[in-house]
């Protein structure tokens, strides 16, 4: 739901945004510097890679290769190589590059390879929330649908979904604006409860898929609104506490611009399903919908050889990055909600 997010005001006084929200100039430790990119992926207890390796320079002689590779060669190339040929050049050149990278690194790596992905699986989440056509500054989201998606990093496939639409209390009558935006109608919102119960079920869900005991997995989501404002506002009208599993997530806006190395402005949910050569399916701004959008493009990106992770967190209401170097750790598992 761009236009709905896009519409808030980031001056929210319920909200403390850091300087790295969306559409701010990222930190130094935002962006992936050349010499990261050239980094082999590694689990949380590796450090001091031995960049002198031959390896190194291989790769490093693929990727010049692939620079002066014409778009028709490219596609010629991951034709060849059986790898999905839609994109634009950038894109095409970045999977190719990707592809040579792991092959390498898995024929010279004594311990049998390059580890895939950090998580056993990745749940994408884009709440879709009350507003108006001018929001005002002091205007307070709730929270109209709660849905989830459910990606399995192993065999790249979306495995399972949550839905659920919420009671809004403070605003319990949804604008015309918002009822055409989402496509979410009176009563459906009438007809359902409020977000402490649907929250409940939705932390249910998380829990019986043994997500955070048995599995380890992060949260992900299309930029920072659906936690930092959405989620933190919510709970707050809610009288709950914030949850922990909650509090760090994969912004795949961020991951997007660097792993593909476009500006910020270039990663709206329509662009990146238009670089990558994908078209939206489904309801625009319908959250389950967006959210099988958003898991189509974090699917493609993990198959190009992106290693996802989560890089942003909320501490005491304030958007935190979480740099690249810190220790990837999973979600705990899903409990509450929590009396504040």
């Amino acid at each position: 739901m761009d236009e709905h997010k896009e519409n808030i005001n980031s001056k929210d006084s319920n909200v403390k945004m850091s300087d790295t929200a969306e559409g701010e100039k990222a930190k130094p430790c935002d962006r992936i510097s050349p010499a990261e990119e050239s980094v082999p992926p590694v689990s949380p207890s590796q450090s001091n890679t031995d960049f002198s390796h031959p390896v190194y320079k291989e790769i490093s002689l693929a990727n010049g290769h692939i620079n002066r590779m014409t778009k028709e060669e490219l596609r010629l190339k991951l034709a060849e190589l059986k790898l999905d040929t839609r994109g634009v050049k950038d894109v095409m050149k970045k999977r190719l590059k990707s592809h040579y990278k792991k092959q390498k690194l898995m024929q010279s790596a004594a311990d049998g390879g390059a580890t895939d992905t950090y998580y056993d699986y990745i749940c994408v989440v884009d709440f879709e929330a009350t507003c108006e056509e001018d929001n005002p500054p002091d205007f307070l989201h709730e929270i109209i649908e709660f849905p989830m998606v459910l990606i399995n990093t192993h065999t790249l496939e979306i495995v399972d979904s949550f839905q659920e639409h919420v009671k809004p209390e403070l605003n319990p009558k949804l604008s015309d604006f918002c009822v055409k935006l989402t496509g979410i109608t009176q009563e459906k919102v009438d007809e359902a409860e409020p977000f402490p119960e649907v929250f409940k079920r939705a932390a249910a869900w998380l829990r019986e898929r043994e997500l955070g005991t048995k599995y380890k997995y992060a949260m992900l989501t299309d930029g920072s609104w659906d936690m930092s404002k959405f989620l933190n506002i919510q709970c707050r009208l809610s009288h709950i506490r914030y949850p922990q599993f909650a509090k760090k997530w994969i912004n795949i806006r961020k991951s997007y611009g660097n792993f593909y190395k476009v500006p910020r402005a270039q990663t709206k949910l329509s662009l990146m399903l238009e670089k990558l050569g994908l078209e939206y399916e489904g309801r625009p701004h319908c959250g389950l919908d967006d959210s099988r959008n958003i898991a189509r493009i974090a699917l493609r990106m993990l198959k190009d050889g992106c290693q996802l992770r989560v890089n942003e967190r909320i501490h005491g209401g304030q958007l935190l990055s979480v740099p690249s170097t810190a220790p990837v750790e999973g979600a705990p598992p899903a409990y509450g909600p929590g009396r504040r």
